[in-house]
């Protein structure tokens, strides 16, 4: 592949519902401009952007790939993100290197949930885009009333640059009302002949034409004074106008396309050309922070500056090793440079420089800025970094990545792979930063938090077939503790004479709530006139530190107490540190008397869902035993609610899933713990009984 400046290149994301048609319209355009000789499918495994065996085995893409395309001395790279919400991390990921998006409808289906999440995406980082309505060529698609469905939700900004002809429930062609022409499809490969416009598409042809004319008009005072005088535009006025429009973010084209025959295909790339901005006319995510005097820095994509590179992916394979994905922000990238690490305070060799489609690799000497591609056997560099060099150390801001909380308890299912499991799991937790790997050392569990649960079942299938290592996901333990609601004056007495040397020791301790919960237990001594000496205080405190791994109810950790040892007698010559200190074992059990009670942990939970649905979901938590705390408007997006509420860690393990199936997945939530409270009488119950089960 040949080098090409930063005018000549644009970063394209397709953004859409899972199953809209994103990877075959993909495969459609590498086709088209022989990027690849065969068109593959997705059912049969082939495709050039789900080359993954977990991608190939759930006929779904489940990480972003790259499919850059030259045509007519352009480089095009396709960012083709997942668009099943639990690899919504890799969504984001290609959206910090894109200048660009394309938002992939289903001419079958219209407007989804994911749809409505791409719009939002690309309004909230101003990121130029348009409508891609694939599927025409189906006699059951409905462009028109997709239109209308996106101009209903999206506003005065949509604005339809095509009208299908149609013969015999046929797709033929289109009309391009920009120009005001008939395109006639003649082949496989996207390329049409102009055709007159059939009079069955004159009386829908009329409204759309005039609507882009007030666009057009609105996008300056110039236009605006000619339209209302009548006067009509230079295909150069609406050219330029519409041009400068999308890239402001004040037009949205939608466009038809059909990823199976390749038609739309050269409208599309005629789209990216005219429309979509190069790198160094796009607006989004360039600000940095010179870290040596702290401050910003806004890339311009400028060859002449010392060079830049931000992170946006990495992919650890198990045979070739691993690539860094990068853009270029200003600078040329070339191979043999030394690189500086600002954020890990390293230098790297750039050994070699690759451009990546797909799952093939190909060597290049270097990248201009506004490129992507991808660096072989970086030793530290991850995801987010930035690359500068010693001279001009600037950290770019990395992107903002969605928080996981779902979560579900792990281990290896061999005893001895525990090394190699964890070995694994830091690998895929590199390629995708919505995955955490956290130590509950309290309750001996390892757990994988992710998006959701079928992002944790892809994680342990990869586990599998890439590294060979079976794991286990099963429910997770919840941190219960233990207190006492009581004051109890206890006595343990050790006594034991064996021959020789005895062991005697004797504590009598006052136990009581500390009303702290956020401590173990406060330790005092009240001891008058030597009955227990000075030196085997630790031994008594060492005692209850241990008996307070387990609570006297059901194993769990013993929290908010105060224990004053007060009393006790002693032993001249069988007294002894391990005596005290198995006196106060024994002390420590008699706090059964002591109303001790069963603590569950508690999080403030915040719901952000459309107002319509509110019910449902309050219902919901009451069944959680939740306690809502307060409703109101959400100032993020029009028509949502946010509802704050205090519930039981134990009842949001399945969450994730609940909210998204009440919300048709437009819901979104936060949780953090927040403190312990105490278990209701019949939930304390079957916690005890479930303890005794696993004892």
């Amino acid at each position: 592949m040949k080098i090409y400046e930063t005018q000549n290149i644009r970063n394209v994301v397709f953004l859409g519902h899972g199953g809209a048609g994103k990877t075959t319209f993909a495969e459609a355009v590498a086709f088209a401009t022989k990027t690849i000789s065969r068109m593959g499918r997705i059912d049969d495994g082939n495709t050039i952007s789900d080359y993954d065996k977990e991608e190939i085995k759930r006929k779904f893409s489940i990480s972003a790939s790259v499919i850059p395309i030259e045509w007519n001395g352009l480089k095009i790279n396709i960012l083709d993100a997942p668009g099943y919400f639990d690899f919504v991390g890799q969504m984001e990921d290609a959206m910090s290197v894109a200048d660009a998006a394309v938002i992939v409808v289903n001419g079958k289906t219209g407007v989804e949930v994911g749809t409505v999440k791409a719009w939002e995406t690309c309004e909230r980082r101003k990121i130029p885009c348009i409508f891609l309505v694939t599927n025409i060529d189906d006699s059951n698609a409905k462009y028109m009333e997709i239109v209308e469905q996106l101009k209903s939700r999206f506003g005065k900004k949509i604005a339809p640059f095509h009208l299908p002809i149609m013969e015999n429930d046929k797709l033929i062609g289109y009309v391009n009302v920009v120009k005001m022409g008939g395109r006639k499809f003649i082949d496989n490969l996207g390329n049409y002949d102009e055709m007159e416009i059939p009079e069955s598409v004159t009386s829908k042809l009329v409204p759309v034409r005039e609507q882009l004319m007030e666009a057009v008009a609105e996008s300056d005072e110039e236009l605006m004074d000619k339209y209302f005088s009548g006067v009509d535009f230079t295909y150069e006025e609406i050219s330029k106008a519409l041009r400068k429009s999308v890239i402001n973010c004040d037009i949205v084209p939608v466009q038809i396309a059909s990823g199976v025959t390749c038609q739309g295909v050269n409208s599309f790339l005629q789209t990216c050309e005219k429309y979509f901005p190069s790198a160094d006319k796009a607006e989004v995510l360039k600000k940095a922070t010179n870290i040596e005097n702290d401050e910003e820095v806004v890339a311009d994509f400028d060859n002449s500056k010392p060079v830049s590179a931000y992170v946006f992916k990495t992919i650890m394979d198990p045979f070739v090793g691993k690539y860094s994905l990068v853009k270029v922000r200003t600078g040329i990238l070339k191979t043999g440079d030394v690189v500086y690490n600002p954020t890990k305070n390293i230098e790297e060799k750039l050994n070699k420089l690759y451009v990546i489609c797909g799952k093939n690799v190909t060597e290049v000497s270097e990248l201009h800025s506004g490129d992507i591609g991808a660096i072989g056997k970086l030793t530290s560099t991850r995801t987010g970094d930035t690359l500068s060099t010693k001279q001009w150390p600037i950290v770019y801001h990395p992107t903002t990545m969605s928080k996981p909380y779902a979560y579900m308890a792990y281990r290896a299912e061999k005893k001895g792979d525990e090394d190699k499991l964890a070995q694994a799991l830091t690998k895929l937790c590199i390629e995708d930063l919505t995955l955490k790997s956290v130590i509950d050392a309290e309750n001996k569990q390892s757990l994988l938090y992710g998006i959701g649960h079928q992002q944790l079942e892809v994680v342990a299938s990869k586990l599998k077939d890439r590294y060979k290592v079976d794991v286990i996901l099963e429910r997770p333990k919840v941190p219960f503790k233990e207190t006492i609601r009581s004051k109890a004056q206890v006595q343990g007495k050790h006594k034991k004479q064996s021959g020789g040397h005895g062991q005697y020791g004797d504590v009598v301790i006052e136990f009581e709530p500390s009303g702290d919960l956020s401590k173990p237990y406060i330790f005092d001594e009240k001891i008058f006139g030597g009955a227990v000496p000075k030196n085997y205080f630790p031994a008594v405190e060492k005692g209850l530190t241990e008996s307070m791994q387990k609570g006297v109810l059901a194993g769990f950790p013993m929290i908010g107490l105060t224990a004053d040892l007060y009393d006790g007698s002693y032993h001249d010559v069988d007294s002894s540190e391990m005596s005290f200190k198995l006196a106060a074992n024994l002390a420590y059990k008699e706090l059964i008397n002591a109303n001790p009670v069963i603590l569950e942990p508690v999080g403030e939970l915040k719901v952000y869902i459309p107002g319509d649905i509110v019910g449902d979901v309050m219902g919901d938590l009451n069944k959680r035993r939740g306690r809502v705390n307060g409703i109101e408007a959400w100032d993020g997006k029009k028509g949502y609610q946010i509802i704050t509420a205090d519930v039981p860690k134990a009842e949001m393990n399945d969450y994730t899933i609940a909210l998204r199936a009440m919300s048709q997945g437009k819901g979104t939530f936060t949780f953090y713990f927040q403190k312990y409270e105490e278990a209701p009488a019949p939930i304390a119950q079957k916690i005890i009984a479930e303890a005794g089960k696993n004892q």
